[in-house]
């Protein structure tokens, strides 16, 4: 979604161990979300955005039903990419802070989903999980990684080199698995760990693919690699 100039450069500017980078890397993100991603929902490359601020969306399908002399309009794939602003009008009525005994501060403040304040002061989190998912390997517990495939916040190409990484011998190499006769992503078994792609799943991947997502939490609960058909 971005070029391969403006990719290169924030790969040869930024050093993404530090909690909080140079000016010149800011600038070349913020020149590659602003110019070159688009308005887009991250967290589902393939879905419209939400763009009302009464947080309906403005992008529809319009189908008309053999049955039907009318256009029926009806939102896309049934995900909504406005949750996010539903959730923080709901959570901030009067009402449904009175009864979740919430903000009950002297300075009322704003619920949102994600907090700035706290993410750019958040500065005790570890650079990377890899010396956690070593320390359970070698303990013996099982791990499984999933992502879904057109989410971009946590891509799955990211995801692969992270891996990558832990240089695992591999069991299974990889192959599609499948839900109700469809494939339902991709996945590859190693020693200790199961990786494994959603297809068509954004960030939630239950919110985009429940039925998917049900079966790979069945295969992980008994153990057993993925379906093949």
């Amino acid at each position: 979604m971005i070029s391969d100039k403006t990719y290169q450069q924030l790969v040869n500017t930024c050093d993404f161990r530090r909690q909080k980078e140079s000016d010149e890397c800011e600038s070349l993100y913020s020149y590659a979300m602003d110019q070159e991603f688009g308005n887009i929902d991250q967290y589902n490359i393939y879905s419209p955005p939400c763009n009302n601020s009464d947080g309906s969306t403005s992008t529809r399908h319009s189908i008309r039903l053999p049955h039907h002399p009318h256009k029926v309009f009806r939102k896309l794939s049934g995900y909504d990419p406005c949750t996010e602003k539903h959730a923080e009008i709901y959570y901030n009525r009067p009402d449904v802070q009175k009864e979740l005994h919430a903000n009950v501060t002297k300075i009322p403040y704003k619920w949102t989903a994600c907090s700035e304040v706290l993410n750019r002061n958040w500065n005790d989190t570890d650079v990377s999980v890899l010396p956690i998912y070593r320390e359970m390997l070698a303990s013996g517990l099982r791990i499984w990684v999933f992502s879904g495939d057109v989410d971009s916040v946590v891509p799955v190409t990211a995801t692969r080199y992270s891996l990558a990484e832990l240089k695992l011998a591999t069991k299974i190499p990889w192959y599609p698995w499948y839900v109700k006769k469809q494939v339902g992503g991709w996945t590859e078994v190693y020693e200790g760990l199961t990786f494994a792609t959603v297809r068509g799943a954004g960030h939630e991947v239950p919110l985009f693919k429940p039925r998917a997502a049900l079966q790979l939490f069945k295969s992980f609960l008994k153990g057993d690699p993925l379906p093949k058909s």
